[in-house]
């Protein structure tokens, strides 16, 4: 069991096998007539949201009912946080309410770390996504994804060894983009990067990933997956590409550089998708696209994560 979920960088193989296990076992009760699990009944989880966000708030709101916790789902939007008041005064204030998980996205870097090391709160704390920082719910739900899909049935206590990805985009800004990297290349997976050169990150040098600006070449590689990410204007303070067209011309999945790739290979989305820019609606609707099964998994991994963070609390209890 964790105290805290805040990044994938510390998991390493075990770790990141183990809670794909669990995440396993989640999927399987999803499959019955009755989802709902008695594991955290009792147990208090705050959805505490400072951005807006729709896929992984209702994931984990669907989480933490399906193992009969109760939830709060707390939006900056309308609240007390919209008139000033701090990241501390709200944790404090949901502490005195008896939070005993925290699931936090916050637009500044570090804040899960702030909150899970500040002593402001007791309760467990998972990064639902912190600036440009990581997201580590999702790079779990993108690796339980690529699992399944490579290995079905017998997934359970496999890694990644020997499966190559290549991950397109603003990885610049994307926290998906880090924490995918962390865990897929702990589970033996090797990953290489790709964007324009004004959005790759600078300390991309100490990452264990190759990096280039060519797509074209990396998919001439034949790549197991193709992990596509969403350029985020609302991160841009300026122009990092000349115009809407040119990036998708030079960055972007179309149906003929799809068709390029194997038959096995994976095209992945964390959402939400610009149609059109980073990836063609064909592709993201094709028979080798993952989007939607990303999305599905999502809840069974954010199920486990927050089994793993809160069940071994509340036994101590």
């Amino acid at each position: 069991m964790s105290d805290h979920l805040l990044s994938t960088r510390g998991l390493g193989r075990d770790g990141g096998v183990a809670l794909l296990d669990i995440a396993e076992d989640m999927a399987d009760t999803q499959q019955r007539q009755v989802k709902k699990l008695p594991t955290l009944r009792g147990t208090t989880v705050v959805n505490l949201f400072f951005e807006d966000s729709t896929r992984t708030r209702i994931s984990f709101e669907a989480a933490a009912k399906r193992l009969s916790a109760d939830v709060i789902t707390f939006s900056a939007k309308g609240s007390s946080v919209s008139k000033g008041e701090s990241l501390q005064d709200t944790a404090q204030t949901l502490q005195a309410m008896g939070a005993d998980g925290i699931v936090l996205r916050h637009p500044a870097s570090g804040a899960a770390e702030v909150l899970a090391s500040s002593g402001w709160t007791r309760a467990a704390v998972v990064n639902a996504g912190d600036g440009t920082h990581e997201h580590p719910t999702q790079a779990l739900l993108d690796a339980y994804t690529i699992r399944k899909r490579l290995h079905g049935d017998a997934s359970r206590g496999r890694d990644l060894d020997g499966v190559s990805v290549v991950i397109v985009g603003d990885v610049l800004h994307s926290r998906v983009a880090r924490s995918n990297v962390w865990l897929l290349t702990a589970l033996g997976a090797s990953v290489r990067l790709v964007a324009p050169p004004t959005l790759l990150p600078g300390a991309i040098g100490g990452w264990p990933v190759e990096s280039g600006i060519d797509l074209d070449a990396a998919l001439a590689t034949a790549p197991d997956v193709v992990m596509m990410l969403r350029v985020q204007r609302e991160r841009m303070t300026e122009a990092y590409f000349p115009s809407s067209r040119e990036y998708a011309a030079l960055y972007g999945l179309s149906a003929d550089r799809a068709a390029r790739l194997p038959e096995s290979s994976l095209v992945m989305h964390p959402g939400p998708m610009n149609r059109g820019l980073e990836i063609a609606g064909e592709v993201a609707d094709s028979a080798r696209s993952t989007v939607l099964e990303q999305v599905e998994n999502g809840v069974a991994v954010r199920m486990a994560v927050l089994y793993d963070v809160l069940a071994g609390r509340r036994g101590a209890a």
